[in-house]
């Protein structure tokens, strides 16, 4: 037999506003470091290395630590981050600079997309377990 799941609008809500919050600060990003047509893509890749920094750090403060409430992962993984970061993006700005008659800085962007955005998932998520260390308060040992 087949269970039917019902929709749980709490948690679409959640994920759209986040999303909505997520999308507008890529956006700002944009005005802030526009690029020409085939150029670097300068707020591209900064969204998805400070998306990955933040997903690796949002990763382990909900699975490491106390008990999150039920609506941040959604909140916060799928919808903010979700919606700043763009690797469909990504593609389309390196075939647009390959096109255009920059395959070398196409290849570069691809490459430092990837390779940095893998590295920064890593540093968030070894970062947040190394701040947790430092915070957390340790019984005095009486001697």
């Amino acid at each position: 037999m087949q269970r039917r799941h019902r929709p749980r609008w709490d948690v679409l809500l959640a994920i759209a506003a986040g999303g909505a919050l997520g999308s507008l600060a890529r956006y700002g990003l944009t005005v802030a470091f526009p690029h020409p047509r085939g150029g670097f893509a300068t707020s591209t890749l900064l969204a998805n290395l400070i998306g990955c920094l933040l997903v690796g750090g949002l990763m382990v403060t909900v699975t490491d630590l106390a008990q999150p409430h039920r609506l941040l992962r959604p909140f916060l993984g799928i919808g903010l981050l979700g919606g700043f970061t763009t690797f469909s993006t990504y593609v389309l700005d390196a075939t647009d600079s390959a096109l255009t008659g920059h395959p070398g800085l196409a290849l570069l962007y691809a490459v430092v997309s990837v390779l940095g955005s893998l590295a920064l998932v890593v540093t968030g998520m070894s970062g947040t377990r190394a701040l947790r260390k430092l915070v957390t308060v340790r019984p005095r040992q009486s001697g």
